[in-house]
């Protein structure tokens, strides 16, 4: 194992984790929560939920995947000119612009639901999970180099 197979698998680990606490939230936390629990509680605990998984993305999962991703792309010898190249740099260019675009919608979702518009942070919640899938597919799609 080298010191870049670490580098590579703390990317995907986080990127897995990212996904899989969306899907966690999204499939188990709130159907559970709406099911179970009065509005009042309800909101408690998907507020509760919502700051930690924020919290979690701002100091842990952002850090590592722009750090590991950066380290990734310098070990490939990437420049900024070679995202507009065919294969792998168009690919990753693809991917980079999804998860800005994820992060804004997983940002504006907090706001959102802070502000009290249930209707756009679901919409916000969604398009950054489907984005997110997306960012996945890009990711499995980079070519060998």
């Amino acid at each position: 194992m080298t010191w870049w197979s670490v580098v590579r698998f703390l990317h995907v680990l986080g990127a897995a984790l990212w996904v899989g606490g969306q899907l966690a939230v999204s499939l188990v936390v709130l159907p559970l929560a709406r099911r179970l629990l009065d509005e009042r509680r309800r909101a408690e605990l998907l507020t509760a939920v919502g700051r930690r998984f924020g919290l979690v993305t701002v100091a842990g999962f952002l850090p590592v995947q722009l750090a590991t991703g950066v380290a990734i792309a310098w070990h490939k010898g990437l420049t900024w000119a070679s995202l507009a190249e065919p294969g792998y740099g168009r690919v990753l260019g693809a991917k980079l612009a999804l998860f800005c675009a994820v992060m804004i919608a997983a940002g504006a979702h907090g706001w959102a639901a802070g502000a009290g518009r249930p209707r756009l942070a679901r919409t916000l919640a969604v398009s950054g999970l489907v984005g997110s899938f997306g960012v996945v597919l890009l990711a499995t799609a980079l070519p060998v180099t």
